[in-house]
C-alpha cells in the first residue's frame, strides 16, 4: 500500500498510540478533580501544554486545547466577530480558505457582518496591495491560511503580519493546519494573533487540536460550561489525546529537521515525472509546501481516476477530504484562474515524512497506467 493522502489525515505514529493507551489507562482522572488521580491528570495536561508551546515557540498560557482545526477556526472567527462587533463588522479572508473558515464567514454574513474574499493569483497567493486596499475602519479580523490544503500554495504570512501591525484594531488569524511541521512559521515574529493546528495532520489522533491565542487578547468562548482552559474552552479535557498530540508534534518536528530535504526531493520528482505524462497539467505552483502535489488530467473525472488508482493500492484524493464527496470542481483551482476543466479533474497527492522515493516512482507508474486504462472510457 502507498498512502499519499496525508493532507486528509496522517497515520498515527506507533509511539503516539502507545502514549494514548498508557495515559488513558493509567491517568484517567478528571484534571479538574482535586483528588490525587485528578492532580496526576492535571500535571500531565500542564506538561503537554508546555511541550507544545515550546515546540511552537510560544508561551504555555497562549495554548488552548480544542477538538481540532474546524473547532479552532470556528472558535476564533466567531469569538472575535461577536466580542468585537462594537469596533466594526468587517472581516477579510481569501477565496481559497478551508470550508471551516469559508462556511463560518457565510454564517457571519447572515448575521450582518461584511466579508471580503480576497482573490489569488495563478500561484494561489493573495496580493498584499489588494489586502491593504480592502482594509477599512470597520475591519476587525483578517483570516488567511498559511498553506493551502489543495495545491500547497504558501501565503506570505510574515509580510501580511507586518502590514497589519500598523492596524492595531485588526486581529490576524492563521489557519496553520497544513503548515505545522512542514512549513515553519514563527507566530510572534509574524505578528499573528491567533493560529489553528490539528493533531491528526501530524500523526496524532483525530479529535484533538489547539489554537494559539496571543497573550492578553480577549476572545468570546465558543463553548460554555465548566470553565476549563481558563474559561476559553469548557469541557473535560481529552488528556490522553492531548499528551499524544504533544508526542506527535515533537516527533514531527524531529522528522522535519532530519527529512525536510528528502520530502522536497520526492515532491519535485513527482511534479517533474507527472508533467511528462500526456494530458497531465500540474496545478501546484513551483514555490509551495513540500508535501502537496496537485495535478489535473483534463477530460477525466477526478473521482473515477481516484478509484482506478486505488485498484493498485495507491491512495490519493480529489480536492480536499472535506469537499471530496460533493463532486464539485476545486474552488481553489477555479480561484487560481486555471479553468473549470482542470478544477473538475484535479487529483491531490499529499506526503508525509514516512513516504519514500521508491513509493513515488511506483506511484507515477500507477497513475500513468490508470490514465491509459481509462482513456477509452473518458475520451468517448
Amino acid at each position: 500500500m502507498i498512502y499519499f493522502d496525508n493532507s486528509a489525515t496522517t497515520k498515527p505514529y506507533p509511539a503516539v498510540l502507545d502514549t494514548f493507551v498508557k495515559v488513558a489507562g493509567q491517568f484517567f482522572g478528571n484534571p479538574s478533580s482535586v483528588h490525587h488521580l485528578g492532580l496526576q491528570s492535571e500535571k500531565l495536561l500542564s506538561q503537554a501544554r508546555e511541550q507544545i508551546a515550546s515546540l511552537l515557540k510560544v508561551d504555555s498560557e497562549e495554548v488552548i486545547f480544542t477538538s481540532g482545526g474546524t473547532e479552532g477556526n470556528n472558535f476564533v472567527l466567531k469569538g472575535v466577530a461577536h466580542l468585537y462587533k462594537n469596533r466594526g463588522n468587517h472581516i477579510i479572508t481569501t477565496s481559497i480558505e478551508h470550508p471551516s473558515v469559508q462556511n463560518v464567514c457565510k454564517q457571519l454574513e447572515a448575521e450582518g457582518f461584511h466579508i471580503t474574499y480576497l482573490p489569488v493569483d495563478e500561484n494561489g497567493q493573495i496580493r498584499l496591495s489588494e489586502l491593504k486596499r480592502a482594509l477599512t475602519d470597520e475591519t476587525i479580523l483578517v483570516s488567511i491560511m498559511h498553506v493551502n490544503n489543495e495545491v500547497g500554495a504558501i501565503q506570505p504570512i510574515k509580510e501580511i503580519g507586518q502590514l497589519l501591525s500598523t492596524y492595531p484594531k485588526v486581529f490576524f488569524h492563521v489557519d496553520h493546519v497544513q503548515g505545522v511541521g512542514k512549513v515553519p512559521l514563527d507566530f510572534h515574529e509574524s505578528n499573528v494573533d491567533f493560529a489553528t493546528i490539528s493533531s491528526h495532520k501530524f500523526h496524532g489522533l483525530k479529535g484533538t487540536g489547539a489554537i494559539y491565542k496571543r497573550k492578553g487578547i480577549k476572545l468570546k468562548p465558543l463553548l460554555a460550561g465548566g470553565g476549563q482552559e481558563k474559561d476559553f474552552r469548557s469541557g473535560t479535557e481529552n488528556v490522553a489525546g492531548i499528551v499524544a498530540m504533544a508526542k506527535a508534534l515533537r516527533l514531527t518536528m524531529s522528522d522535519f529537521e532530519r527529512k525536510q530535504n528528502t520530502l522536497f526531493e520526492i515532491r519535485d520528482y513527482l511534479m517533474n515525472e507527472l508533467s511528462k505524462i500526456n494530458g497531465v497539467l500540474i496545478n501546484t505552483p513551483n514555490i509551495a509546501a513540500p508535501h502537496i502535489v496537485n495535478f489535473s488530467v483534463e477530460g477525466y473525472k477526478a473521482e473515477v481516476l481516484v478509484h482506478e488508482i486505488e485498484k493498485e493500492q495507491l491512495y490519493v484524493s480529489s480536492t480536499s477530504a472535506c469537499s471530496s464527496k460533493t463532486d464539485e470542481p476545486s474552488q481553489t483551482i477555479l480561484a487560481m484562474g486555471l479553468g473549470e476543466s482542470r478544477a473538475s479533474s484535479s487529483i491531490r497527492l499529499s506526503l508525509s515524512y514516512a513516504n519514500t522515493m521508491d513509493e513515488a516512482k511506483e506511484a507515477v507508474q500507477i497513475i500513468k497506467q490508470a490514465i491509459e486504462n481509462l482513456k477509452p472510457v473518458m475520451r468517448r
